[in-house]
């Protein structure tokens, strides 16, 4: 599997994500959101290096251009809810791109142990063609596991790409032993550590709840 942390280089990214890191800050619930829509840009951008392009010749009102054009038929998959801010941003730069959402929550069975239930599915389908599965925060990495899965079952994409805002070192350990060896992970930073309720440290907390507001 191919990693690439895009918090080692310094960008306008880092901005971003000291912002939806800040107590001071995530109080701002539209502010937080359009962060995580900004980073789902950044991210968006980069990820597009990793497709296939051709050349194609273009009509100017003066003459004809060549121009590189990427030729992957992309479709966006998303964990709700709080993958949603962070599938905006990223629809923003590939608008042509087909979208696939899947609901994968925590169902506690004890104050610290819990089963993530995937209840809700819809996709195009996904045969020949490139996913990008995102979702901002990969904490353990069994929800990102169970809803590629549950992806899976309409076609077998021709590439795998995953994006998440922040990952755990523990989850990107897990996507290493679970997820095809050529599926490429971005993260816009990797965190140390998970703390006994599986929250990622530093981490940001509950990225749904601090998007929409705390859930029942």
């Amino acid at each position: 599997m191919k990693i690439i942390n895009l918090s080692e280089n310094n960008s306008i990214l880092n901005s971003f994500i000291a912002e939806i890191r800040d107590v001071n800050v995530q109080n701002d619930s539209m502010r937080f959101r359009r962060n995580i829509e900004r980073i789902g840009e950044i991210m968006a951008y980069e990820i597009s290096k990793e497709l296939s392009y051709e050349n194609v010749t273009i009509q100017t009102p003066n003459s004809e251009a060549v121009q590189s054009l990427p030729t992957d038929n992309v479709v966006l998959g998303t964990i709700l809810r709080a993958g949603l801010p962070l599938h905006t941003g990223f629809h923003n730069y590939f608008d042509r791109a087909g979208n696939a959402f899947v609901s994968a929550y925590r169902k506690y069975t004890s104050e610290n142990e819990f089963d993530v239930i995937v209840e809700y599915l819809a996709s195009p389908n996904l045969d020949g063609k490139t996913l990008i599965l995102v979702d901002p925060m990969l904490a353990t990495g069994i929800s990102a596991d169970l809803s590629y899965r549950a992806l899976l079952t309409k076609g077998t994409p021709a590439k795998m790409i995953f994006a998440s805002v922040i990952a755990s070192q523990q989850a990107v350990d897990y996507a290493i032993s679970h997820f095809p060896e050529d599926t490429i992970l971005y993260c816009a930073a990797i965190d140390p550590i998970l703390n006994e309720h599986a929250y990622i440290v530093p981490g940001l907390g509950d990225a749904g709840d601090l998007c929409y507001g705390v859930k029942e």
